[in-house]
């Protein structure tokens, strides 16, 4: 019965947004210019911070799981800080940084290179709350792969490069691909860090989130129409690419 009821509160939302729609009207209000715009951008800049989640975060999660550091024990909260922290304050806390005035932005925009504001600053905010989700789901499938066989390899002769890539990766790839669809999923929905530090400029920093929020204030039946197309595009990423594909790939051995 509580299973039920989790299930219920969960899917009930979003039964309510697809009972909203204008049906009738509901391409005309989600082909307007800036909806697709908005569309094809979260897009871009989802793909984007997710290539550099994996090349930030597969090293991390690596040194996380296997580290007894006790520095790495310090920093690992501050790591995963981001999975709790409001998105406006990291949005915040990315334009005190980042921005022209900021703690690295100063020198950045000294040498010319402005991000606040701009498509590479979605990127960064999209980045940044996007990083632990892949980093604690490849953390945990490093501890429970362990080190045996890496080290079996090892001392069979084969190369650090050759470890990898026929021993390490397939150990690790189903946490790695359930990461980047996590990531995926969070960097295509957000919504505060974006505002905060990259504002909503149509065509250049206005993501999907964004344009509905927008749309609400204006016309309330193409907010409802625009959410259901993310929950719909969120939907196909989460499901068809991470279940499905493990399943079919038998990376789950």
């Amino acid at each position: 019965m509580p299973a039920t009821v989790g299930a219920v509160f969960v899917v009930l939302p979003l039964i309510a947004v697809a009972a909203k729609v204008d049906w009738p009207q509901f391409w005309s209000l989600i082909s307007s210019p800036s909806s697709r715009t908005a569309l094809a951008l979260s897009l871009k800049t989802a793909a984007a911070s997710t290539v550099l989640c994996v090349l930030l975060g597969v090293p991390m999660a690596l040194v996380l799981a296997r580290s007894r550091s006790r520095i790495v024990r310090v920093i690992r909260p501050l790591i995963l800080l981001p999975l709790v922290l409001p998105p406006v304050v990291g949005g915040i806390a990315l334009l005190y940084a980042f921005g022209r005035l900021g703690l690295v932005g100063q020198y950045l925009d000294a040498a010319g290179i402005n991000i606040a504001f701009t498509t590479a600053a979605v990127v960064l905010a999209q980045t940044f709350v996007s990083l632990p989700f892949l980093v604690i789901a490849l953390e945990g499938a490093a501890r429970t792969a362990g080190t045996d066989y890496e080290v079996v390899a090892a001392t069979l002769g084969a190369r650090p490069s050759t470890v990898w890539w026929r021993v390490s990766l397939p150990l690790l790839a189903p946490g790695l691909l359930s990461g980047a669809v996590l990531a995926f999923a969070r960097a295509l929905g957000e919504f505060g860090a974006t505002l905060t530090f990259a504002g909503s400029r149509e065509g250049v920093t206005r993501t999907l989130p964004l344009e509905i929020y927008l749309q609400r204030e204006s016309d309330a039946d193409a907010a409802v129409a625009l959410s259901l197309v993310l929950v719909v595009v969120a939907a196909v990423v989460v499901l068809g690419l991470g279940s499905r594909r493990l399943q079919a790939n038998g990376w789950q051995t």
